[in-house]
């Protein structure tokens, strides 16, 4: 029997080839628009930006723990009394204003130690997030005069980082995952959930929070009690909706946080080229002479004697804060812009005796980096950590067993 093929005579049966993507801003809109429903934009950058503020906050802890009730407890000169007021009029939050005890400030300062060690490590990162957000506000909205720029810019980082998913790459939380661990059975999750909400309804009861933080904090519980129900009860449809909606609100936040790092450059540029002696070059001579911000006289000293320097870094300083924000739309420019803004910090920390401060904002520059580069900067920690002694290393096959 003869067989017919259903094609046209001089035409083959193969398929047709795909059409090309459809081009314009429209297109490209739409196509945007689906990869950040799709999946976690810039995963590497969200995670380098958390790690960094997690180590910066974790310095400062650290480093002022022999001073920490001088600073933020009961032997504060800005007192317990004076804070209260502040921040009723401020309408600012802090949990320390809810006791003057000495007790209650050793628990909050030691909370706020552990949550930014969770934060860093990634180990229940959402979770860690609005601890370490709340330990951030307590601590700065008790003494608020205490802080510099580096305080200012953590203070306002911490409650972008809630609403953003930074815990999907150099975590515990994607390690545990990877292993297979993402679904609903997680009793050391539903423990601090379980924990976190009896603390959260005790304090509502008692009538310590604002009807604002009650609703966020009663709302953020809510959000993780449904996404618990969804992993573990309806994986399907309503999970892939639930992590849409979570990608966009990630998108969103790590749009906010890149804008807030472009205002702080920009703001402070313009301010610079109002001040006269900015605009003649002088600046910077008269600031590394002040003698309560040098730490190296001679070395700031020695700087200032040439004008020539003193003159480029100050018109440089303001060149590259103002232009910042244009060179984000070049990759390649990009990355030079963030190494120069890198070094200048790394320079005010030294020379200015401001470390705190250049880690902050070091951190943030850090978001402008390139995942390629990010990744190698990752790839090089980790063959670092397995190469020193003790290390993971590499795994070697099991010896043999005897016969």
């Amino acid at each position: 029997m003869t067989t017919y093929s259903a094609v046209t005579p001089g035409h083959t049966s193969e398929p047709p080839p795909p059409a090309p993507p459809p081009r314009g801003i429209r297109a490209t809109a739409r196509r945007g628009i689906a990869r950040i429903a799709v999946e976690a934009v810039a995963p590497y950058q969200s995670a380098v930006v958390r790690i960094g503020f997690a180590v910066a906050w974790l310095v400062l802890l650290l480093r002022e723990w022999v001073h920490r009730n001088a600073l933020f407890g009961t032997e504060s000169a800005w007192s317990w009394g004076m804070a209260r007021e502040w921040n009723a009029s401020t309408r600012a939050f802090s949990i320390l204003l809810w006791n003057d005890g000495r007790l209650w400030f050793e628990i909050v300062y030691v909370l706020a130690i552990a949550a930014a060690v969770m934060l860093l490590l990634g180990w229940r990162t959402r979770t860690a997030s609005l601890l370490f957000m709340i330990g951030v506000l307590a601590l700065q909205n008790r003494s608020p005069f205490v802080g510099n720029g580096g305080d200012n810019v953590i203070h306002v980082m911490a409650l972008y980082l809630v609403l953003t998913r930074c815990g999907r790459v150099w975590s515990l939380d994607a390690r545990r995952a990877a292993r297979g661990h993402d679904g609903g059975r997680d009793p050391v999750g539903i423990v601090l959930w379980a924990l976190l909400t009896a603390v959260l309804a005790l304090v509502t009861g008692l009538g310590l929070l604002s009807t604002g933080w009650a609703l966020l904090l009663w709302g953020f519980s809510l959000v993780q009690l449904a996404w618990w129900l969804v992993r573990r009860y309806a994986p399907g449809e309503p999970r892939t909706v639930m992590e849409m909606v979570g990608n966009v609100v990630h998108a969103g936040a790590m749009f906010v946080i890149a804008a807030q790092v472009c205002l702080i450059y920009a703001a402070s540029g313009w301010y610079k080229i109002q001040g006269s002696l900015w605009q003649e070059g002088s600046a910077l001579y008269y600031v590394l002479h002040l003698g309560n911000v040098t730490p190296w006289p001679a070395l700031s000293h020695f700087i200032a004697s040439s004008g020539a320097i003193v003159l480029l870094l100050t018109y440089g300083t303001v060149l590259v804060e103002v232009a910042f924000p244009f060179t984000l739309f070049s990759t390649r420019l990009r990355t030079v812009m963030v190494l120069i803004m890198m070094s200048m910090h790394a320079g005010i920390g030294i020379l200015l005796g401001l470390p705190y401060f250049a880690l902050t904002m070091v951190a943030a520059d850090l978001l402008f980096l390139p995942t390629v580069l990010l990744r190698r900067l990752g790839d090089g920690v980790t063959r670092a950590v397995r190469a020193r002694p003790g290390g993971p290393g590499r795994s070697r096959p099991l010896p043999a067993p005897d016969r």
